[in-house]
């Protein structure tokens, strides 16, 4: 041992024997108050320091450092006590016990530190996009990359922190490596009751990197249309358009067929479609539809179309195309043609309304059956 530590050990253990007239636990007590209450003293002085360092930084450290500051407290009183159990003068064993516990909370600790640090980094990068513009293709695919790449990090770091903690201590140190590296009957049973989950985690990280779909996306999913709400580590939200909420596992977005309506731009081409006459004016029913789509305060001013798509035994089938900036004005534009073309027709172009037709057969219209002569009332039996 060297004549250093020897040397500090003796001064301890004389410093120890002044205090032989109060009780052991009382000395214990004591010598944890002070330490802890050092290490308060220099978290303060510490977090002052820190703050003025951060002063002039930019958000990105100012906020990490006001988010640390509970957790930076909690690390400090821990090595405060595991420095106050080792230099007082409780018996090897139970000190030994009391600084591997101490060990697995620091380590603990030190995983919600990180944590913290990764939540206020996800915090700053979103803050550089806007979502709440017309146009937030870009704010959108950063928004689920960083949603769900971040809470698969959180997931991978409190497996790996719980393991490192785990092999701190003797008893459970097997644990911790069979956490760690995946292997052992515990890492296999574990793998079993949680394939669905990690199968899940393996489709965020595919649906992160490959964007099928991303947050505030128009889809289509199991019949019901609707805005991707949410996106976690294992399943997926959709608002339906009448405020339900579909709840759609992860995997369902990488195995199943389904329709985006945003996936490369919010810009959609609305449909509405006609029936009328044979007889209807298509020329003055394409200029109506053009006034009407030109007067809308809904349409983009690219896509305006119509077209006779359709020849049925009583009427034409009509098919009216209008672009807008997103699905939801689409919705609403289309609306709006149905409502002012029907009214267009309605009140100035009646004949292009449908209509049923009978024809008589020439010839048979003529035959007609003519009624009864009348006859001359009878008159009463008189004599001749």
């Amino acid at each position: 041992m060297p004549p250093e530590i020897t040397n500090l050990t003796r001064e301890i253990i004389a410093l120890w024997r002044r205090f032989d007239w109060l009780p052991e636990w009382a000395v214990i007590a004591l010598v944890l108050l002070v330490f802890v209450g050092g290490g308060w003293l220099t978290h303060k002085i510490a977090f002052a320091i820190l703050r003025r360092v951060v002063k002039n930084r930019d958000v990105f450290w100012r906020g990490l450092v006001e988010r640390a500051r509970l957790k930076l407290r909690v690390l400090i009183i821990i090595i405060g006590v595991g420095i106050g159990v080792t230099v007082s003068p409780m018996d090897p064993g139970p000190s030994a016990d009391i600084r591997d516990i101490l060990v697995f909370l620091f380590i603990l600790t030190l995983g919600w530190l990180a944590s913290g640090a990764l939540d206020m980094w996800t915090v700053m990068h979103l803050k550089r996009f806007n979502i709440a513009t017309e146009d937030n293709l870009v704010a959108r695919k950063h928004l689920t990359q960083t949603r769900i790449l971040q809470r698969v990090a959180k997931v991978i770091l409190f497996i790996v922190t719980v393991g490192l903690a785990l092999m701190t201590i003797s008893g459970f140190r097997q644990w911790g490596v069979s956490l760690l590296a995946s292997a052992g009957v515990v890492g296999i049973i574990a793998g079993l009751a949680l394939q669905p989950i990690l199968t899940n985690m393996v489709a965020g990280i595919q649906i992160a990197l490959t964007q099928p779909i991303r947050i505030d996306d128009a889809v289509i999913v199991e019949g019901e249309w609707g805005n991707v709400e949410e996106i976690t580590s294992t399943y997926v939200v959709v608002k339906i358009w009448d405020w339900r909420r579909l709840v759609l596992p992860l995997s369902y977005f990488i195995t199943t067929p389904f329709q985006n309506w945003t996936r490369e731009n919010a810009r959609l081409i609305g449909s509405a479609f006609f029936y009328v006459d044979y007889e209807a004016p298509i020329d003055r029913l394409r200029a109506a539809f053009e006034d009407i789509v030109k007067g809308s305060k809904l349409w983009d001013g690219d896509v305006q179309v119509m077209q006779v798509t359709d020849i049925t035994e009583r009427v034409l089938q009509v098919r009216v195309l209008a672009s807008a900036r997103n699905a939801a004005i689409a919705f609403d534009l289309r609306c709006e043609i149905r409502e002012k073309l029907m009214a267009f027709m309605r009140d100035q172009c009646p004949e292009a309304l449908p209509r049923d037709r009978i024809e008589w057969p020439q010839g048979e219209g003529d035959a007609r059956v003519s009624p009864p002569a009348p006859t001359a009332p009878a008159r009463s039996p008189g004599p001749a």
